[in-house]
């Protein structure tokens, strides 16, 4: 990708686009389905441009409930990292996740052709949204961070902003079109800015990032009444042990 094309995702006739695309569509359809709660804004107050946005990612509002909640001077040319395959696969498809999310293609699964992206956004000054699991839980329970925000971190002398998003599965699990009806609480929990410790290596910092994701939203969880990461995993640890208890053949008499 050259210069130009890099330049789209902060030129100010696509950030203006943007806005009235989040702000006068996005964001209002989200936050009357929903009862959206932000904690934590004091810790946005030094953060600056570029740096890397990270959340455990359960829904499909996630992206909608983040740039809705950070303030404009952050999110203005936020891009959002969004597979390849999956958002990028057909042009009314990826024209719409670039309108609203200033969407980059991140690979996965063997496929190549972007390698680096997210770098050359950085040392352009474009701040970056990434779920670091690499998908969406099917489930609620977090899984283990991938490397890549870490080492871009590190690489490129970046800020790491954690977040935790705390209700979302169950406003909209996987497989739901649409959130589920009574404006379902959603919170979102902003954690101080991160960076790689003297001689921190990447495993460690994307351990630490990981830890650091889930006490934000088991803190708000335990102080709302809702489910834990805990309890998500244990959750998926008996459906398993139920399934495998299914499908062991009848004891003989």
């Amino acid at each position: 990708m050259s210069r130009n094309d890099l330049g789209k995702y902060s030129e100010a006739p696509q950030a203006a686009a943007r806005f009235v695309a989040q702000q006068l569509v996005m964001k209002p359809y989200v936050w009357s389905a929903l009862s959206v709660h932000v904690h934590g804004q004091r810790h946005l107050d030094d953060l600056e441009a570029p740096f890397i946005a990270i959340a455990n990612h359960s829904s499909h509002v996630d992206a909608t409930v983040i740039f809705g909640a950070l303030p404009r001077r952050l999110s203005r040319n936020l891009a959002a990292g969004a597979a390849a395959d999956y958002f990028f696969n057909q042009k009314g498809k990826s024209l719409g996740t670039r309108l609203f999310f200033n969407a980059y293609p991140v690979d996965r699964g063997g496929m190549k052709g972007h390698a680096g992206l997210s770098g050359r956004l950085l040392d352009d000054g474009v701040p970056l949204l990434i779920f670091p699991e690499g998908t969406r839980s099917r489930t609620g329970a977090m899984a283990k961070f991938k490397a890549g925000v870490a080492a871009l971190s590190i690489q490129h002398g970046v800020p790491v902003l954690p977040m935790a998003l705390v209700g979302a599965y169950a406003a909209m699990p996987y497989g739901q079109k649409l959130p589920v009806p009574g404006r379902p609480d959603v919170h979102i929990v902003f954690g101080h800015p991160l960076r790689a410790l003297p001689r921190e290596t990447v495993p460690r910092f994307t351990e630490r990032l990981y830890n650091q994701v889930v006490e934000l939203h088991d803190t708000t969880a335990r102080a709302y009444g809702m489910p834990t990461q805990s309890d998500f995993q244990r959750s998926v640890a008996l459906r398993a042990a139920a399934k495998k208890k299914a499908e062991l053949p009848p004891a003989e008499e």
